[in-house]
């Protein structure tokens, strides 16, 4: 089965009627963390970025608190992890403020780890490539 276009699914979303439309949105719910989690975000949180970035920044600090650091293995798959998760919320946005805040504070905690990462260039490669992406950013939305 050949996925529509986003503009095709655009035209067929703006002919429903609104039963129709929170119907399919409900089943869209049902079949992925990360669309219930998407909107979960529009529907509540998108109203408040700053609150939406201060509650993103502490599931930060709470994931580099719960690091397993007895071996550099445990780290880099613990940080890669954090990784995933912060890029998410940040595609939730959409926005480059929110995304610049969010990986700053990503790149913080990540220097403010006890270990030394130095040594590993897989981990240093890592936290400049976040740094790039950061400078990168556009501020339309400023």
């Amino acid at each position: 089965m050949k996925a529509a276009s986003v503009q095709e699914i655009k035209q067929s979303l703006k002919n429903l009627e609104v039963p129709d439309l929170a119907e399919i949105c409900l089943r869209l719910a049902r079949f992925k963390k990360e669309n219930k989690e998407l909107l979960t975000y529009l529907l509540f949180e998108s109203d408040d970025p700053d609150h939406y970035i201060k509650g993103v920044k502490e599931e930060i600090d709470i994931a580099f608190a719960g690091i397993n650091t007895s071996s550099i293995y445990f780290i880099k798959k613990s940080i890669r992890k954090i990784l995933r998760m912060t890029n998410k919320y940040i595609r939730y946005t959409g926005s480059d403020v929110a995304e610049v805040e969010i990986l700053l504070h990503f790149c913080t905690s990540f220097k403010g780890l006890n270990v030394q990462l130095n040594k590993s260039a897989a981990m240093m490669k890592l936290y400049d490539t976040q740094i790039k992406k950061s400078n990168r950013c556009n501020f339309r939305d400023a």
